[in-house]
């Protein structure tokens, strides 16, 4: 017999027959109760993750992390303030832009958009803009070419090579009267961002120069593009540049505009987490019946040993550690299974559709049309470390109620 004595009992009488089938059947479904709750949950969690990190990419691809403005409206001198801006630890790089509300107009085919002027060149350093990346360098100064979303290209029933009629708010004087501002540009490309935010729908892109010279900005610019190391940090970065600056430039930072909706993608994770702990709970809880049958089998053998010296002590650990087995070959099969789900769950759900001609995903509700997903370790630590703790928890009542049966009453009708 190897030491300790508690350890090599407990293992013995988890592998030893027992003459009560029921009770073998009970801590077959302990086991797998805990394996389907830690697979559930790893699973679940992966895609929560996967569709977490969809939505940061579609969201940080298009979204600077920090935007500068000026009271003004416009900032003039801009080249001095982007040296200024580019000397800062904090910033990575910093780009220039052009805004503008405007109407799109093709074939009696009217929208309104948001049209940003641009040096694709340094905006590139600044935004990941993976949709528009080729597109983009199809803009060039004075060629007055546009770069529109896919679905504000299909409302105005263009492509590639087409015009489209640009009207600004601005409006110049002739001897005719006021009229609107407006300017012919050619469409040089599309690009897809993906659903759900709208930079399909409202937003395009047009060369700097030719931005400037549709608003009638002069050498102005609408403000600067910022990139950090850590868009998380972006809140305080901006806080910090703000107080370097003459109060009249404005910060705003994605988190203003996006972080409540990831603030509740978070919180949504941790419902999930919690609601289907629950099944891990009812899982390890089982043990407290079983290792209860156990003992009230085994009494004789526990007033033997008590006999021997066996201290009381030591009959609690036989049957922690008894429950404890249980509740590692439940998780350790809850984990493989969990990670074999969670890294194919996508071409399950793909075959589904396939075979039943469904869609369980729509990207105009989801943001995407399929099921992503994303092992995050942390998760698959936390997750484990969690039911192994409830795993040991129910076998307390059980370990104690051993520990303090009476020797002599056990072995009476033995």
């Amino acid at each position: 017999m190897f030491r300790p004595a508690a350890l090599f009992i407990g293992l013995r009488y988890l592998r030893a027959k027992r003459r009560n089938h029921f009770i073998s059947f009970i801590t077959l479904a302990s086991m797998g109760g805990i394996a389907i709750g830690v697979c559930a949950l790893i699973t679940v969690l992966s895609v929560m993750n996967g569709f977490d990190t969809e939505i940061q990419q579609r969201v940080f691809n298009m979204v600077p992390a920090i935007t500068l403005s000026s009271e003004e409206g416009y900032i003039g001198n801009w080249q001095f303030l982007q040296k200024q801006l580019n000397r800062d630890t904090d910033i990575h790089a910093s780009a220039p832009f052009v805004a503008g509300e405007v109407l799109l107009s093709h074939d009696g085919s009217v929208a309104p958009s948001l049209v940003l002027g641009i040096v694709p060149q340094e905006e590139r350093r600044v935004l990941n803009i993976v949709a528009a990346k080729e597109t983009l360098q199809t803009l060039r100064p004075q060629r007055f070419g546009i770069v529109l979303g896919e679905h504000l290209a299909r409302i105005l029933h263009v492509s590639a090579g087409d015009s489209v009629m640009i009207v600004t708010p601005q409006v110049s004087v002739s001897p005719l009267g006021m009229t609107p501002r407006f300017k012919r540009f050619t469409v040089t490309g599309v690009f897809h961002a993906g659903s759900g935010f709208g930079f399909d729908k409202g937003l395009g892109f047009i060369h700097l120069n030719d931005a400037q010279k549709l608003f009638g900005v002069n050498d102005q610019v609408s403000g600067f593009h910022l990139s950090i190391a850590n868009v998380y940090e972006a809140p305080h970065i901006a806080h910090v540049l703000a107080n370097k600056l003459p109060p009249n430039f404005i910060f705003t930072t994605w988190a203003e505009e996006f972080g409540e909706f990831f603030h509740a993608i978070q919180l949504e994770k941790t419902m999930m987490f919690l609601i289907l702990l629950l099944i891990i709970m009812v899982a390890a809880f089982n043990l407290v019946t079983t290792l209860v049958m156990v003992v009230n089998e085994k009494q004789a053998d526990i007033a033997i040993l008590r006999t021997y010296g066996a201290t009381a002590r030591t009959i609690m650990c036989i049957f922690i550690v008894q429950g404890g087995c249980v509740g590692i070959f439940g998780i350790l099969l809850g984990v493989l299974s969990g990670l074999a789900l969670a890294s194919h769950v996508t071409v399950i759900v793909d075959w589904i559709q396939h075979v039943f001609h469904t869609q369980f995903l729509s990207s105009s509700v989801y943001f995407i049309d399929y099921l992503p997903s994303r092992i995050e370790w942390s998760d698959i630590i936390k997750i484990s470390g969690i039911a192994f703790v409830l795993s040991l928890f129910a076998t307390l009542y059980p370990a104690w109620r051993a520990a303090r049966l009476d020797p002599v009453e056990s072995l009476r009708y033995e």
